[in-house]
């Protein structure tokens, strides 16, 4: 996803991972990095092993000090994927602080997303990976490849039949204080609560054409703003709830892709402040060696959970599987994802 590389406050590691990728293309040429590819999230290096906590998907447990018993949720049973390890019995969850809508369909795994959607081959191909969720940017005036010739109904439901989950993608108006140069004609423009729910009808709009059914979970990406900015972040906060308002009337799951250090910093504090209208679930990218879902320092360790959170930890990574290689970045997930007809 197209997020600037804004250094902020993050979780230190203990060691770093080897990112485990080639170097060469794979199916075609070589094609540019497109923004999307380039951009992330960027976790300070490693500090001293004696000091750094170990990334996990694992909550870990409420300090005393915060004057509140930690909760004492049962584990929650991951979704099985056919030649995917499950999470370990030992993993538990936080105890869900807002509950999703019925028909939301849960995936828990790794997931990629590129800028353009791959072929079918390269899907089938990338079985022989462990991941099992695509992103899909399926809408939005702010796209960077809004030329999405895989993208099809036909498309949606052949991978849904060999095992693939789909994350929709939606990049429509960003926030008047955007920080991505390429990102500065397609600010928010006129009535912000307008210009949401018409742009939250679009994508109803395009999510149906596409096959996904109501239930779906469909992600707003916001790239990374000066949520400092009192008018700016008023104006997009408007924006956001109108949006997510005119998704959920129709039945679908509103989402939210940002900067933890901006976008879901400033959403968080809404959360605390009792705001309505928030998504459901939320994508936050801090690229790190590790996926830490109930780490983040941004977030408070029951907001949107047990099944609201994806992290986006790595970015621009170069990965062949099956005999396919694509530049993608590396989500881990414990969310909704779309519901194929």
């Amino acid at each position: 996803m197209m997020i600037r590389r804004w250094v902020a406050l993050a979780v230190a590691v203990a060691s770093a991972a080897s990112a485990g990728v080639t170097a060469a293309y794979g199916d075609s040429a070589a094609p540019p990095p497109s923004p999307e590819q380039v951009l992330g999230e960027v976790a300070p290096g490693p500090s001293e092993a004696d000091s750094a906590p170990e990334p996990s998907l694992r909550p870990r447990p409420l300090p005393a000090s915060e004057g509140r018993p930690a909760p004492q949720p049962g584990a929650v049973p991951a979704q099985s994927v056919p030649g995917v390890p499950g999470f370990p019995p030992s993993w538990q969850f936080p105890q869900a602080r807002q509950e999703l809508p019925a028909d939301a369909n849960v995936f828990r795994g790794k997931a990629f997303d590129t800028c353009h959607a791959p072929s079918m081959g390269v899907l089938r191909n990338w079985r022989a990976s462990d991941y099992r969720a695509v992103g899909v940017y399926f809408g939005g005036r702010g796209r960077a490849c809004p030329n999405q010739p895989n993208l099809t109904p036909e498309y949606l439901t052949e991978g849904d039949s060999i095992g693939w989950n789909f994350l929709p993608i939606y990049v429509g108006s960003q926030s008047p204080c955007v920080i991505a140069s390429n990102k500065q004609n397609v600010r928010i423009t006129g009535d912000p609560v307008e210009r949401g729910a018409a742009e939250g009808a679009d994508a109803v709009d395009r999510a149906a054409a596409l096959g996904m059914e109501r239930g779906s979970a469909l992600y707003l990406d916001m790239e990374a703003y000066d949520h400092r900015k009192a008018d700016c972040a008023a104006t997009t906060l408007a924006f956001v709830r109108a949006w997510n308002r005119a998704v959920t009337d129709s039945g679908y799951v509103p989402g939210f892709y940002s900067s933890a250090s901006s976008g879901i910093s400033h959403l968080e504090s809404e959360r605390r402040a009792g705001t309505s209208d928030l998504p459901a679930a939320i994508w936050f990218a801090r690229w790190q060696p590790q996926p830490d879902l109930w780490g983040e320092p941004v977030l408070d360790r029951e907001a949107w959970a047990p099944d609201a959170r994806i992290h986006q930890y790595a970015g621009n990574v170069t990965e062949t599987h099956g005999g396919s290689t694509l530049t993608i970045d590396r989500n881990q997930v414990s969310a909704p994802v779309a519901r194929i007809g």
